[in-house]
């Protein structure tokens, strides 16, 4: 009697529970409004439900204006009818917007209630009522009567400051703002209010209070590099949402919003493989092979061979026809090629062919979320098939070019989960400072992220400076605890026997106690 494959039913079960949660989401997901922005809606979970009215805050320039834009357009898209209320910007200077933009603002009514020239001439005031209270009224009135003549699906209310001003106190604002949401609830209409946080405190929270969902918009200037954007879902009534901050960026044609990686969310049983090096020795110290899924550390100076390593797996994976993705924070793609040339490694054919992606990263123009979705974007969008390498070179680059983000050692272990779950074996190339002897430092400890830590020294001997490799760290199996000499040549990476005739390899000088030397036999 055969047994059963007890680990490959419960795969199968649990991937069958994943395409019924996602037709279940999907079916969830059908009634609800699309905002135009895919990744938003996903942050939104699926989009926003119909029919209520929403608060979109952040302070001039975070990318109200564009996001509310787009989510008309996509109402047009739909053949929907859409109004924009203005009362802050001339239909001229939303449409300037909109050009920039590369949109077409046909199909999107745009009513403007601005102050009038003539409302400056002394004759034009009011003196026997509170101008507020008239000019409150007035303004009221026309955006009902706008809605009741145009009955559009989808509306905007540019911005709550105006009638904050023209209400003049807290109360009567919002008063106000209740009465706009209750005459909008029976209209089958969705409202986006628009406010530029000029209201603190408790005002703020009164506005969030009246509001079905709040999606806050924020612009920060780091002290080097890009002014940098991030939006955060507040509050959604009834919807499961993506909580946190997610980064976006505005470029031409709107806001593209970077969803927090959550690594769960791809979590389920994957069958484990071995991932060769074709460096035989190498493969040895490592127990065989690195198992798929893993993250692998490579630890040492600048210049001992971490990058040419990494490029090696890289190479010898698209030699078994897998994809590899590359992402270089301080070396050009040009000096890559070159040293790949040097060491004869065929890295511009796999280029070539598609199954190597090089991607150099100005991370003074990128931030941690979007460096997060160009990953998932290679990773699960290349055109060759499944990504089973990934390297980042170097962790430095990534840590130091952004010192003001917090958590970004938070954010790289979920990125390494997540690249866990899809079976990618990922590297790190950490370059420490110093070259020689104990004083080796990190800038920042990542070695508890990784499942392995592969060490490189240089170390002195017969009047030369060697390079040395060692594996301290593997979690899920065995491998070698000896050290050996590794080397890079026109002939690609050699490693040398265990230097057992060596004592004190890792000061960086030696004592040699041996009757052999067993040290890699140098070409004259």
């Amino acid at each position: 009697m055969s047994s059963v494959n007890w680990a490959g039913v419960w795969v199968g079960y649990d991937r069958i529970n994943y395409w019924l949660e996602k037709m279940s989401d999907l079916r969830r997901e059908a009634h609800l409004i699309k905002t135009g922005m895919v990744e938003l809606d996903t942050v939104l979970g699926g989009g926003l439900p119909p029919d209520r009215v929403y608060l979109v805050h952040g302070t001039p320039g975070s990318g109200k204006t564009t996001l509310s834009l787009q989510f008309l357009l996509e109402g047009v898209r739909n053949g929907e009818k859409v109004l924009y209320v203005t009362l802050s910007e001339t239909r001229d200077e939303l449409a300037a917007v909109a050009h920039s933009h590369g949109m077409n603002l046909e199909g999107v009514e745009i009513f403007e209630l601005l102050p009038e020239e003539r409302d400056l001439d002394p004759e034009h005031q009011y003196t026997m009522f509170q101008p507020s209270e008239v000019e409150l009224n007035i303004t009221t009135k026309e955006i009902l009567d706008i809605v009741d003549r145009l009955k559009p699906r989808r509306v905007i209310i540019d911005s709550l400051s105006e009638i904050k001003l023209l209400a003049q106190n807290a109360l009567r604002f919002r008063r106000q703002v209740l009465a706009l949401k209750q005459y909008f609830s029976g209209r089958a209409c969705t409202v986006l209010f628009l406010d530029d946080k000029t209201s603190a405190g408790e005002d703020a929270l009164q506005l969030e209070s009246i509001a079905h969902g709040v999606i806050s918009l924020e612009q920060l200037s780091p002290e080097y590099g890009a002014e940098r954007r991030r939006l955060r879902i507040t509050k959604l009534r009834g919807q499961k949402y993506r909580g946190g901050y997610h980064d976006f960026t505005i470029v031409k044609g709107g806001l593209t919003v970077f969803p927090r990686i959550v690594a769960n969310e791809h979590a389920f049983p994957r069958e484990g493989a071995l991932v060769k090096s074709g460096v035989a020795s190498m493969d040895a110290m490592l127990g065989g092979g690195l198992r798929s899924g893993t993250s692998v550390l490579l630890l040492g100076p600048a210049g001992v061979g971490k990058s040419s390593l990494s490029i090696q797996y890289a190479v010898e994976a698209a030699r078994r026809g897998e994809a590899s993705v590359l992402f270089t924070f301080d070396e050009r793609k040009e000096t890559m090629l070159e040293r790949a040339d040097g060491l004869n490694m065929p890295l511009r054919e796999f280029i070539d062919s598609g199954l190597i992606d090089v991607r150099a990263i100005d991370p003074a123009e990128l931030s941690p979320g979007e460096f997060a979705h160009r990953v998932r974007q290679a990773v699960e969008g290349n055109g060759q098939g499944s990504v089973r390498v990934v390297v980042i070179d170097s962790l430095n680059g990534y840590l130091n070019a952004m010192p003001e983000e917090r958590f970004l050692t938070a954010q790289l272990h979920e990125l390494l989960t997540y690249l866990g779950h899809l079976g990618v074996v990922t590297f790190l190339v950490v370059a420490q400072h110093g070259l020689l002897g104990q004083a080796m430092k990190t800038s920042i400890d990542t070695s508890y992220l990784a499942d392995t830590v592969i060490l490189f020294r240089y170390f002195e001997a017969k009047g030369e400076v060697r390079q040395l490799v060692s594996v301290l760290k593997k979690r899920n199996g065995q491998h070698e605890r000896t050290i050996r000499e590794f080397s890079l040549g026109g002939e690609g990476i050699s490693i040398g026997k265990p230097l057992t005739d060596f004592q004190g390899v890792l000061t960086g000088t030696p004592v040699f106690q041996g009757p052999g030397d067993l040290l890699i036999v140098r070409d004259e």
